[in-house]
């Protein structure tokens, strides 16, 4: 028996396109042939929004039809929920149908809201380490605003960790090296010698130190150490195109993204810009795409295809968005030995974690055991949603013996629906899924039983039974 169509209730979302476009009810009324007391009631979420509406949307607007699929605010409202985690919050007892009605109908309330929030943490923490450093409390210090760093994750985070103005720079660009026919990273020193003056050098290790990329202004000289494998070589050079000859659309759109007055935030953003532009270069969108889909996403194949290392085809899955050519919505995470988050991405919507680190049954730390090899997994998150990932370690460059080498693991997931699409999913028995029951982290999970456990959840109360020891090391109460 086929499973009837999900109505698609999106009215916040209907109401935002038409209030972007400064459109009046009757006039949108009149462009998608409806009329403007059923439009009223589509906004309202009084009714369903039908497949010739979403048709009429398309060719109107020409919006996604996907977009309005998505279940409306369940990003904001993910981080809203690790927000009323905090202790500041404990007595609030908001409820969870609350927060995703918020979401769902003010979402640049809530955004906000989760700006300030940032913001109180980094003063909050700039607090802790005065008074750990024994400094006077009662200096007036100047008030810390959001950290940068959280600042530009909550960009990539609303724009959905998709730039379609760097990827068509970086497309036609690609396009014009492919005709020279030679190796990219020796088209790029070429180009950037011949066209802006730079010359590109491969240095020894004693002459870099610990630094990996250094340009000198004042000689045009890109030098990048040899410890930096060819993939990273290649990405080292795009990036410095990226900065040498697309600099100006950098600026606007860093100015646009971040129109305030934090310089610090602005030229982060224009460094993570840069690198979005340099591996859209590598791996120009079409022929990118084209070649994930035909190879079903085979991570060290694409990596072989394109001159590659393994996290840069990871980190590239996560920003195939464009409208007319959209890949699997995969996720990205990158964890050290001890569990820390350096890097998070997302065109889906996997709920990160705002700090903290990961849950340990999931398969990501496993990795660290067996270097090199891919796990995957299949992981049940709280809210009942399942998703397939595969994991591997990775390295950022050659490290000399004898010093410290750097640890991280790749986990690069997506939604189980998905999976299908996935050379690594091909053996999956989707009648029988066997997930793995995870958290976000210990802080933000409240299965009962964990034997993992590593600090009680912050929405629910601690319970201390003295007759009795439990798998976990916490107990608490529903509420």
């Amino acid at each position: 028996m086929s499973t009837p169509p999900r109505k698609i209730f999106a009215g916040p979302r209907l109401k935002r396109l038409r209030r972007d476009r400064h459109l009046t009810q009757a006039a949108m009324a009149a462009e998608l042939d409806v009329s403007p007391s059923y439009l009223n009631l589509m906004e309202r979420n009084q009714r369903p929004i039908t497949v010739q509406v979403l048709i009429k949307l398309t060719d109107v607007y020409g919006i996604d039809p996907r977009d309005f699929m998505e279940v409306e605010g369940e990003h904001s409202a993910a981080e809203i929920e690790q927000i009323l985690a905090d202790p500041l919050f404990r007595e609030a007892g908001v409820p969870r149908a609350e927060v995703r009605d918020a979401a769902e109908n003010s979402p640049a309330l809530l955004a906000a809201m989760a700006r300030l929030y940032r913001a109180y943490e980094a003063a909050r923490e700039a607090t802790e380490l005065g008074i750990a450093a024994g400094t006077d409390r009662d200096r007036t210090e100047p008030v810390l605003g959001e950290s940068p760093i959280d600042r530009i994750r909550a960009i990539l985070h609303e724009a959905r960790n998709h730039f379609p103005e760097l990827e068509e720079a970086a497309e036609s660009f690609a396009s014009e090296m492919a005709l020279a026919g030679n190796d990219l990273f020796f088209a790029l020193g070429e180009h950037l010698r011949a066209r802006h003056g730079i010359r590109v050098r491969v240095l020894p290790l004693e002459v870099m130190g610990d630094r990996l990329r250094w340009y000198d202004h004042h000689r045009r000289q890109l030098m990048i150490s040899e410890a930096v494998e060819r993939p990273g070589r290649t990405f080292q050079a795009a990036y410095q195109l990226g900065l040498s000859q697309f600099g100006d659309l950098l600026n606007r759109i860093s100015a646009r993204l971040e129109p305030g007055d934090d310089d610090l935030s602005r030229r982060l953003l224009r460094v993570t810009l840069a690198n979005y532009f340099a591996g859209a270069l590598m791996m120009p969108y079409g022929r990118f795409q084209d070649a994930a889909e035909l190879a079903s996403y085979d991570v060290e194949l694409l990596a072989a295809r394109f001159g590659a290392s393994f996290e840069q085809v990871a980190h590239r899955l996560t920003t195939l968005a464009r409208p007319t050519a959209r890949g699997v919505p995969f996720f990205l995470i990158r964890v050290d030995i001890a569990g820390n988050v350096s890097k998070r991405f997302s065109s889906s919507r996997f709920p990160f974690a705002n700090s903290g680190g990961t849950c340990p049954l999931w398969n990501v730390h496993a990795t660290f055991a067996e270097p090199g090899k891919i796990l995957t997994q299949v992981i049940e998150l709280t809210d009942g949603s399942q998703w397939f990932s595969l994991s591997r370690t990775v390295r950022r460059s050659i490290t000399p013996f004898g010093a410290i080498e750097p640890r991280f693991a790749i986990g690069l997931g997506c939604e189980i629906k998905y999976a299908r699409r996935l050379v690594y999913a091909k053996r999956l028995d989707f009648a029988a899924l066997d997930a793995t029951p995870i958290g976000i982290n210990c802080r933000l999970c409240d299965r009962p039983a964990c034997p993992q456990r590593a600090a009680p959840p912050a929405l629910r109360p601690l319970s201390v039974d003295e007759t009795m020891r439990s798998i976990s090391p916490f107990t608490f109460k529903d509420v």
